[in-house]
């Protein structure tokens, strides 16, 4: 078992729900990134994504879009993440994932970037941008590692969706609207049956992610799935109060 696997143990023996935080590595600086990455933990995040920044992100919204341009306006390079990771841990075992876009993996190089991943200590990959068919360019590099790939399964999923979860590891990452990621107010009618769809066809925890964004969605969602993920509205709050860390963290623990 990776740190993922020990967490959600944990957890499930706990009767908890684990809160993922995502952040934008190097928004607004790298030393900032570490910072936040013991602050969330400390208001109780379970594990914490790193989004690498991108300058075509797809599957975000503005408010990420920004913090991806803020992060690379500020010289921001891939290298930066593992030098991020390193340096947490020293400090801290809270499992990492990575969220990056497949170019950004292609042009880093995939051995030197799984590599990178293994020797830093980074537990779990999100590659939003790369389906399931495509798979297999990933998938050799990975193998016999403990470096999970982590599935994200759109609401639109339907017959796919034991397809999707027969190998999954570490969690499943269920979109709970279409679109692009942000803060919602309603979400899709059919999220519940889709997160219960998820979780008959495979014992890997499920997490909900896209426009959770209030402690009303982690208890909502909290009910169904065994996690909740939450970007945006935590982006927000770090550019809107120039980093400072104690309001993050307050705003955090009310998630959890």
């Amino acid at each position: 078992m990776n740190r993922i696997d020990e967490k959600f143990a944990q957890l499930k023996a706990e009767g908890k729900k684990a809160l993922i935080p995502y952040i934008c590595s190097g928004d607004p600086d790298c030393g900032s990134t570490e910072r936040l990455v013991y602050a969330l933990e400390e208001a109780g995040a379970d594990i914490i994504e790193l989004g690498v920044p991108f300058s075509d992100p797809l599957a975000d919204g503005p408010v990420i879009q920004a913090a991806s341009v803020r992060s690379l306006s500020g010289g921001f390079k891939i290298r930066f993440v593992f030098d991020i990771v390193r340096s947490v841990r020293k400090k801290s075992q809270i499992p990492l994932a990575i969220m990056i876009y497949y170019s950004s993996i292609l042009g880093y190089g995939k051995e030197k970037f799984v590599k990178e991943c293994i020797d830093s200590g980074v537990d779990g990959l999100i590659i939003p941008d790369l389906p399931y068919e495509e798979y297999d360019e990933m998938l050799p590099v990975l193998e016999g590692t403990e470096l999970y790939m982590i599935p994200l399964i759109a609401l639109t999923s339907n017959d796919r969706i034991p397809m999707l979860v027969k190998n999954a590891k570490g969690f499943i990452y269920c979109v709970s609207s279409l679109g692009v990621t942000g803060e919602r107010k309603e979400f899709d009618s059919r999220v519940d049956s889709f997160v219960a769809r998820v979780k008959e066809c495979t014992d890997t925890p499920a997490c909900i992610g896209f426009g959770i964004s209030r402690k009303e969605d982690t208890e909502r969602f909290g009910k169904i799935a065994d996690g909740c993920i939450v970007g945006s509205a935590i982006i927000r709050r770090i550019n809107e109060t120039g980093c400072d860390i104690e309001k993050v963290k307050e705003f955090v623990k009310g998630l959890k």
